[in-house]
C-alpha cells in the first residue's frame, strides 16, 4: 500500500495493501478501496464507499458526497458502490443514494466518465459506458450497459437509457431511450438506429437488420405503441435483441422519446 504522506486518511477506512493514495487526497470515514486503484492528488472520497479493484480517480474527482437532495438528513443510510475498473476524470462528482429507493447509488465496471461529469443520487450506472464531458445525470437515472452520452448531455430523474444507444452532445433526455437507438438534436428525439455501435460490437447484420424493422414498427407506424409491441412479440420473437427493446419499452415507467416526426 503506498500512501502519500499528506494525504488525509480516515483511520476507519480500509484501504488494500495494493491500493495508492497520492498528494494531498483525502479519504473520509467507513470508505473502502480495493487491489490496484489509484487515487490522484486532491480527490476527496466520502463514505459510506465502497470502491472495487483497479479503478483510477483522476484529481479533483469528489466521490461519495451527500446527496443533493432537500429531504436527505445526516445520519440516514446512504451508500456509493463502484464496481472494478472504472476511469473517474477530473472534477467528476458521484454522489451517495437516499433512503427513497435503496439508498445506494451505483456505478458498474469499466466505465469512462470524462472531465466533469455529474452522477446524482441513487443513480444505477452499468457496465461499458462512456460518459463524455459534462454530462450529467439527475437523481435515480437508468443507464444500461454499452450506452454513451456526448458532451453536456442532461438527463431528467427517474429516465432510463437502454443498452447499446448513442445520445449525441448537449442533448436533453426527459424520457426513456430505448436500447440500441441514437437520440440527437437541440430538440432531442430518436433519430435511428445505433448500427454502427451495433457493428463494433459484434452484433450479426441479421440483428442489425431486426433492429432497424422494429424501429420502423415502433417509430414510423401510425398504429398505437401497444399495438407495434404486440406485433413486433410475434413477428420477431426470435430475435433477442428486439425482445430486448421491446421489454424495455414496456419497462417504461415514464414512457418514451419519440422520433423526429413525432410529438
Amino acid at each position: 500500500m503506498t500512501i502519500h504522506e499528506s494525504a488525509i486518511v480516515d483511520p476507519s477506512a480500509k484501504i488494500h495493501d495494493n491500493a495508492e493514495i497520492c498528494a494531498y487526497a483525502v479519504i473520509g470515514s467507513n470508505v473502502e478501496i480495493d487491489a490496484g486503484t489509484v487515487v490522484e492528488s486532491h480527490a476527496v472520497i466520502q463514505g459510506p464507499t465502497k470502491i472495487g479493484k483497479n479503478n483510477h480517480i483522476y484529481s479533483f474527482a469528489s466521490i461519495g458526497g451527500d446527496p443533493q437532495d432537500i429531504t436527505y438528513e445526516v445520519g440516514q443510510d446512504s451508500n456509493l458502490v463502484i464496481g472494478d475498473e472504472n476511469q473517474i476524470r477530473e472534477f467528476c462528482t458521484i454522489n451517495r443514494g437516499t433512503e427513497k429507493e435503496e439508498s445506494i447509488t451505483r456505478v458498474g465496471s469499466n466505465n469512462l466518465l470524462m472531465a466533469y461529469v455529474h452522477i446524482a443520487h441513487d443513480c444505477q450506472i452499468g457496465n461499458h459506458i462512456i460518459m463524455s464531458n459534462n454530462a450529467s445525470l439527475a437523481g435515480h437515472v437508468r443507464i444500461q450497459d454499452w450506452a454513451i452520452l456526448g458532451g453536456f448531455t442532461l438527463v431528467k430523474q427517474f429516465c432510463m437509457v437502454g443498452m447499446h444507444t448513442y445520445i449525441g452532445m448537449g442533448c436533453q433526455i426527459n424520457k426513456d431511450i430505448p436500447s440500441y437507438m441514437v437520440a440527437s438534436g437541440v430538440q432531442t428525439r430518436v433519430r435511428s438506429i445505433n448500427a454502427e455501435g451495433m457493428r463494433r460490437r459484434g452484433f450479426s447484420p441479421n440483428a442489425i437488420a431486426a433492429i432497424k424493422r422494429a424501429f420502423k414498427v415502433v417509430y414510423r407506424s401510425s398504429g398505437l405503441l401497444d399495438q407495434s409491441l404486440k406485433k413486433l412479440e410475434k413477428t420477431e420473437s426470435d430475435h433477442k435483441e428486439v425482445m430486448q427493446f421491446v421489454k424495455c419499452i414496456r419497462s417504461s415507467k415514464i414512457g418514451i422519446m419519440r422520433g423526429p416526426n413525432e410529438e
